[in-house]
């Protein structure tokens, strides 16, 4: 099963607000995880299939930052692994204490053309990660290295962000406002309807705009659904 890039352009033109609604009305409630926000809100919309990566606390018999630059660090490894195109996704059960990584790292997802990265803790280095235009979502920065806090030890399981569960695959949106996590199964019919509810609030807007009262036109009523279906024909006529 795969997003169709269609729907995948769609989810770029709309806003996480409006897919959580959407996701919200079909029974799936927690996908956007709380406290975590866009690098710069000058930065790309991201849009990808999730590859996720899992810390645990550091101890002091494993890892360290002897590993580093070994072929066994799962650290390093993931931004090898991630795919182009995807959302590297981080669970550091909230670590603030230590990075989850630096510029080099999301450098590194760039150049192989990956979609994005998410942490619920956050970056370093965070001035030159703005420099490279890259989507980004963290919590806050951190410009602690990550040794003595966090240990990478698993990749492209599930993992939990901020307390919502992604699932390698799900489809991971994120805006100027933060991100939202679409089960894959339900991707498409989330992007039409995201796109859909996109137009008729572009028409609501313009009625708000001329004046018109909210009630009978947002949440919509039968009514105000014909009369935007009407306002759609004049657009396409014209």
């Amino acid at each position: 099963m795969a997003l169709s890039e269609l729907n995948r352009q769609r989810l770029a033109e709309v806003n996480i607000s409006t897919l959580s609604t959407c996701l919200f009305r079909l029974g799936v409630r927690s996908t956007v995880p709380s406290g975590i926000v866009a690098l710069t809100r000058q930065q790309p919309r991201m849009v990808g299939p999730a590859f996720t990566l899992r810390f645990v606390p550091m101890r002091d018999d494993r890892g360290g930052q002897a590993s580093y630059g070994t072929d066994s660090n799962v650290h390093q490894q993931a931004f090898e692994q991630c795919p182009p195109g995807s959302v590297l996704v981080l669970d550091t059960r909230g670590e603030t204490r230590g990075c989850s990584c630096g510029d080099l790292l999301i450098g590194r997802l760039k150049v192989r053309g990956c979609a994005g990265i998410v942490t619920d803790g956050g970056f370093r280095d965070t001035a030159q990660i703005e420099m490279l235009g890259f989507p980004a979502y963290q919590r806050c920065a951190v410009p602690a290295p990550s040794f003595g806090f966090l240990q990478a030890v698993e990749m492209n399981t599930p993992v939990g962000c901020s307390d919502v569960a992604v699932y390698p695959g799900d489809i991971i949106v994120g805006d100027a406002e933060g991100v939202v996590v679409i089960p894959l199964a339900i991707a498409d019919q989330v992007a039409e309807q995201g796109y859909e509810q996109t137009q008729y609030e572009k028409y609501a807007a313009s009625e708000v705009a001329s004046g018109r009262s909210i009630i009978g036109l947002y949440p919509s009523t039968p009514t105000s659904r014909e009369q935007y279906r009407l306002w759609l024909g004049d657009r396409v006529d014209g």
